[in-house]
């Protein structure tokens, strides 16, 4: 056999091995490539299914992206939705079939769904009509670590919109405090006793979120206090949480979404909790307890603070 006859079975063997290769494109670039012959059962003019749904998978994560919910900016403007996307595993299927048993495009665009945020620039924007429940602690800002944990765990919270029914739980929305978040140690109550771990002074986030909520008039599902008095809310006044302990948890009753606003800053911190005006409130009188601030000190506080 001459150059020539082993070049040209080369060349057959190419082509064979193109056709056989199917390129999805996402956005115009390619996300993944697949052969045919990686999904057809031995002996069988089948599609190995178990295959083709870890495609299915690896594709959807790949193109996914989730939603993001209108929220406010610090400077009390709004910042509007944004829509994500995931795989359309239907169209794509039928696409992917196309190709395994007609002999189809070698090249398609992977069909995405749009995922629509919960949460509009409408709806926000009616959800701040009407204050149910505020309430602001004060810490010490010269203590770098604990401050610092303060504002990380108050971010997490910042903004959440809680539909009617729905319940709200402090350790899901701020979710696990570790170094990799950005966390630093600090101090905390361990049996009663001071000790450093990381993620110390987040009960004081906790805490100024249940006293807001409690004037709110929420119903309130888990709440622990301390084993020993905290210096920032009044005995028995306080919201102890831990990540593989005590959480503390609330559902909204109302007739209408509640939105939270959380800011820390300057040895303050804020909750502020809004509905619109349709809602049903019943807020909750709890004497003794410090001065509630309205919401254009919270926009003034955090602008002099950027400033």
């Amino acid at each position: 056999m001459n150059w020539f006859s082993i070049a040209g079975i080369l060349l057959l063997l190419h082509q064979d091995d193109v056709s056989d290769r199917l390129l999805v494109n996402h956005q115009g670039k390619t996300a993944i490539i697949v052969n045919r012959s990686d999904y057809a059962l031995p002996a069988l003019p089948l599609m190995d299914m178990d295959k083709f749904d870890h495609l299915l998978h690896d594709l959807d994560r790949e193109i996914y992206q989730g939603p993001q919910n209108a929220r406010f900016g610090d400077d009390g403007k709004i910042i509007p939705e944004q829509i994500g996307f995931k795989l359309d595993r239907t169209r794509f299927t039928d696409q992917f079939q196309t190709f395994f048993f007609s002999n189809g495009n070698n090249t398609i665009e992977a069909a995405r769904k749009p995922i629509y945020p919960r949460v509009d620039s409408e709806l926000i924007a009616h959800l701040r009509e009407k204050t149910i429940g505020h309430y602001v602690t004060y810490f010490n800002s010269r203590n770098k670590n604990r401050a610092h944990n303060i504002t990380l765990a108050a971010k997490a919270i910042n903004n959440a919109v809680l539909f009617p029914g729905e319940i709200f739980s402090f350790n899901q929305a701020v979710g696990k405090r570790t170094k990799e978040k950005g966390y630093l140690r600090a101090s905390v109550i361990v049996k009663g006793e001071l000790s450093e771990g990381i993620g110390g002074g987040i009960c004081q986030v906790s805490s100024t979120l249940f006293n807001a909520v409690d004037r709110a008039g929420l119903q309130i599902l888990q709440r622990y206090s301390h084993s020993r008095s905290v210096p920032y809310v009044l005995p028995g006044r306080d919201a102890t949480v831990s990540w593989d302990g005590p959480d503390f948890s609330f559902q909204n009753k109302y007739n209408q979404p509640i939105l939270i606003r959380v800011y820390s800053g300057g040895g303050r911190m804020f909750v502020t909790i809004y509905s619109s005006d349709m809602i049903e409130h019943k807020p909750r009188i709890v004497h003794g307890t410090s001065k509630q601030l309205p919401e254009e000190i919270f926009i003034e506080t955090r602008k002099k603070t950027l400033r």
